[in-house]
């Protein structure tokens, strides 16, 4: 089996894109949609790669990463934030406090493939 992806995203097209992108990929693909408890289901799944958005409903991801980052078990966890916002303050707020990569929407099948993969080791 593949490597296992989280994708934390409340938005259903994004959720179905994604999926199928990944999937089709060798991914397995496991969705989360609530921010109020993303990150105890990332502790909880242990996932290899963590896609998180950066508007959730119940918690931002920007807190949800600041979460992560501090705990040591998911410190160095590879994580892609994805924004629909194009704006120079998400990246640098993203950069600030930890993501491994970051995009905004909408996004190309292959440079969402290309990242994960790049994050996943492959």
């Amino acid at each position: 089996m593949g490597k296992h992806v989280l994708l934390i995203e409340d938005e259903p097209n994004i959720i179905e894109a994604i999926q199928f992108i990944l999937s089709r990929d060798g991914w397995r693909v496991s969705t989360h949609t609530d921010g109020a408890d993303a990150a105890a289901v990332v502790r909880q799944m242990a996932p290899d790669v963590v896609v998180l958005d950066v508007m959730l409903p119940g918690r931002s991801g920007f807190e949800i990463l600041q979460e992560l980052r501090g705990d040591a078990a998911t410190r160095t966890l590879p994580i892609l934030m994805l924004t629909a916002k194009s704006q120079g303050r998400d990246r640098e707020m993203a950069e600030r406090y930890g993501a491994s990569q970051f995009m905004t929407k909408p996004f190309a099948n292959t440079e969402i493939l290309a990242s994960v993969r790049a994050l996943g080791g492959f």
